[in-house]
């Protein structure tokens, strides 16, 4: 039996407060945060960033670090010190940065008392208090040489080894041609990110970190694309069958714009801003509903936004259908 199920997805708050009640207010069974969770990885800023997932009791809130949680990568931020040009005192990283290991000390008190869950790397399921079962991917590597946290240099293979019974994947960077064009014009998503997903072909694929590339992408797969390493977009994506849910330049100026356009983006602007999240739904009795195999729904849930048109992008409300639980003890 399928067991429609609510998802509330956020990405890239970087330690900073959001109004997010009204979002809340959709009753979200799962909560999902894709990571950057701070700007300087200081411990006050996740102290911040906890105190925001608390005010979401969903009944399961997951999250993973971004490439700006630096404390959460210890071998990485023990080497950015070790590095510095400069001598730095240890009381004063303790201060601003906690102890070794306070930052996941942190979240395993805020496991127990409010369950937000920090996946590491690796394929986890979930008894929904919904009935339904939960089956994830979690990563937080993205491909760089900037010397950020959970990052690897883009000529190495990262294995992104999703389950085949995978339903949501949750990812801080892109997959490489959906949702990863940057200001500049450049696609910022990882190849072997795309490979990954597209033999797995979950129901949901979450992540941020290109927050100009905000957006939801209801993805068609094209079923005669042979199965090789050199999947891509442009190969294994039925462009003609899959439809754009919403992106950014739909809600702020551009160039181009005539006046009608720029009053039309600033009502819907306000009109998000207005119900607190941008909504979509693929279920069974839906006009779009996503085919199991067949589609993905993508959805880049950058929150930052990048000037004062829109400060806050808004978070994303998503429904779709998961299989009954069949009661195995999966915990969490």
């Amino acid at each position: 039996m399928a067991v429609k199920t609510r998802f509330l997805i956020i990405s890239d708050t970087h330690g900073r407060t959001f109004d997010l009640k009204k979002a809340q207010q959709a009753n979200p069974d799962v909560v999902i945060h894709c990571g950057d969770l701070t700007d300087e990885s200081k411990i006050d800023e996740f102290r911040t960033t906890i105190n925001l997932l608390s005010q979401l009791p969903a009944p399961l809130n997951l999250v993973i670090s971004g490439n700006h949680d630096l404390t959460l990568d210890e071998p990485t931020f023990q080497q950015r010190l070790a590095e510095a040009t400069q001598p730095i005192e240890p009381e004063l990283v303790t201060k601003n940065f906690g102890s070794p290991g306070e930052p996941r000390q942190l979240f395993e008190q805020a496991k127990e008392d409010a369950g937000i869950v920090l996946l590491d790397e690796g394929n986890r399921t979930f008894e929904l208090s919904n009935g339904a079962a939960l089956h994830v991917y979690a990563s937080p590597f993205t491909a760089s040489r900037g010397g950020w946290a959970f990052q690897y240099p883009p000529e190495d293979k990262h294995d992104f080894d999703i389950a085949g019974n995978t339903q949501v994947v949750i990812t801080h960077g892109p997959p490489h041609g959906i949702m990863d064009y940057t200001d500049s014009k450049q696609r910022a998503g990882c190849p072997q990110l795309f490979a990954a997903v597209a033999r797995a072909k979950p129901l949901v694929h979450c992540f941020g970190h290109i927050h100009e590339a905000w957006g939801g992408k209801l993805v068609s797969w094209r079923n005669s694309a042979p199965v090789s390493e050199n999947l891509s977009h442009f190969t294994h994506i039925d462009n003609e069958r899959s439809v754009v849910i919403e992106k950014l330049s739909n809600i702020t100026t551009g160039g181009f714009d005539d006046a009608d356009m720029v009053k039309l983006k600033a009502e819907k602007a306000q009109a998000y801003a207005s119900q607190g999240y941008c909504s979509t739904s693929h279920c069974s009795h839906d006009t779009n509903p996503l085919i199991p195999g067949s589609q993905t729904l993508f959805v880049n849930a950058s929150i930052e936004g990048k000037n004062d048109e829109v400060p806050m992008q808004p978070p994303w409300i998503v429904d779709i259908e998961l299989p009954e639980s069949v009661g195995q003890d999966y915990g969490t």
